[in-house]
């Protein structure tokens, strides 16, 4: 947020005027300050993002969530208690949060009791009192239900958000996920900072993001206390239930906390999240410094899960990826996601290629590095195998539908190599790392990343950029 300082200039008459005669005895009239005036209206039911109308809520910012939720998986009941700090970004004489199910039973705003109603997975909240543009305000939630995964209207992104298991719960999906377990601003142009307390059975584990703070048992019952310190889109937002094999360290002064589920035998998938912090070194030589205060990941086996997900500083990964033998290559995808689609988060959905085409990407420059296969070869196969249907579809225009094509991927990636090989090695890491350093917190656009691309290069390349992200048919080399 800008704030422009206004200077405030005093105008002296052009002629002297006399000064007013005192009379004897007189009170000076206090004169009283006139009440700002404001205009409050209802925040929007949307943030504003094109491809997801109804994703996230306008008229405020928030600062942080403070979330605490209490599983047991024998009922699959969840109890949560969550609140959240934000700022008015306009008068508000109400305001919305996104939750998908669940029972909401009590909502106060600054202490006071709110009233409340639902409209499919809208929670409108209208306080007691209008909140001015500029004031900060809290809001704690109570509630409580089973929650169940949140199918998104375009059935090919597939569902995200609470899944259970035998023994406790796997919570990760893009880009619905956040709604599904707590009440949010579920969009990524809101980030904010967080405190994850979980409280499981005895004996579980419960992992989540940023650094571990407490555990403390009582009685049958067990509570994990995670903060995510950096700012944080809601859909990163991870909590995995369980029982695994758990590794500690350190690494640069920063903890690395992993796990893998006792579900597979030890093997591949712990020799792979243990290649973290040195994949991850390997990145910071590429992008700049690593963004975030711990490292690790998470390994889980569930067969409603066949993806790996960059969720903030603690990667999970399905099982499958480790089958055949040790996989850095999706090690390097999610860590890539740490700086590209973490840190700097995209502005809107439509932006995804920036996340996606930088994590293909640097799956090549980890194969380039590891003497595996050049960038070079990794571009040439890819440009090679490409079915018609990549070219079809441009990803920097992919539709809401197509976010997560093969486009977004390979030609995101395409993207980046045809950039590096039009400015060269210099120039283009030079981009690479401008880009990290001035973005990161915070969000970015694809215009503000091709703008930035022509001022470190001195290049004009909007014919590149056209061709690779924008156009239909298949760039001749």
């Amino acid at each position: 947020m800008a704030i422009t300082a206004v200077g405030l200039v005093a105008c002296s008459p052009s002629q002297p005027t006399a000064a007013p005669t005192a009379t004897a005895g007189a009170t000076p009239s206090s004169v009283p300050t006139p009440e700002p005036s404001h205009d409050f209206k209802p925040g929007a039911a949307g943030i504003g993002d094109p491809y997801f109308p109804a994703y996230g809520n306008g008229g405020y910012d928030v600062a942080s969530y403070g979330i605490k939720v209490k599983y047991d998986p024998k009922t699959d009941k969840l109890s949560g208690d969550v609140t959240i700090t934000a700022a008015a970004t306009q008068d508000l004489s109400g305001f919305n949060l996104d939750l998908a199910g669940l029972s909401v039973r009590s909502v106060t705003v600054d202490d006071v009791a709110a009233t409340v109603r639902r409209q499919a997975n809208e929670l409108i909240v209208t306080p007691a009192k209008g909140i001015a543009s500029g004031g900060t305000f809290v809001t704690h939630v109570v509630y409580d239900g089973v929650p169940k995964p949140v199918k998104n209207k375009y059935k090919d992104l597939g569902e995200g958000g609470w899944f259970a298991t035998a023994d406790g719960a796997i919570v990760l999906g893009q880009p619905d996920s956040a709604a599904g377990w707590f009440p949010v601003n579920d969009h990524p142009l809101d980030k904010a900072v967080y405190t994850i307390e979980a409280t499981v059975p005895k004996g579980l584990t419960a992992v989540s993001n940023g650094v571990l703070g407490t555990t403390t048992t009582t009685g049958a019952w067990t509570t994990w206390t995670w903060s995510e310190s950096k700012p944080m889109a809601s859909y990163l937002s991870t909590l995995v239930i369980g029982k695994f094999r758990v590794t500690t360290g350190t690494h640069n002064g920063k903890p690395v906390y992993s796990a893998v589920t006792t579900k597979i035998a030890k093997g591949a998938a712990d020799t792979s999240v243990a290649h973290t912090v040195k994949i991850a070194d390997f990145l910071e030589t590429q992008f700049g410094p690593y963004p975030f205060d711990s490292y690790g990941g998470v390994v889980i086996s569930d067969d409603r899960i066949h993806f790996a997900l960059e969720t903030q500083s603690r990667p999970v990964y399905s099982a499958g990826f480790f089958r055949n033998g040790v996989n850095d290559t999706v090690i390097a995808h999610e860590l890539a996601h740490q700086w590209f689609g973490d840190a700097i988060a995209v502005h809107h959905w439509e932006d995804i290629w920036l996340n996606e085409g930088f994590a293909r990407y640097a799956e090549w420059l980890w194969n380039d590095h590891a003497g595996v296969q050049s960038a070079q070869k990794s571009f040439n196969l890819t440009y090679q195998r490409s079915t018609p249907d990549v070219w079809k579809t441009p990803p920097g225009r992919p539709g809401a539908a197509h976010i997560f094509d093969a486009t977004v991927y390979d030609r995101g990636a395409m993207t980046l190599h045809a950039l590096r090989k039009a400015v060269g090695d210099r120039a283009f890491f030079a981009i690479v790392k401008a880009w990290t350093t001035e973005k990161t917190g915070g969000n970015g656009t694809t215009a503000e990343f091709v703008a930035l691309a022509e001022k470190e290069s001195g290049k004009q390349l909007d014919s590149l950029f056209d061709a690779w992200l924008y156009g239909k048919t298949k760039p001749k080399l």
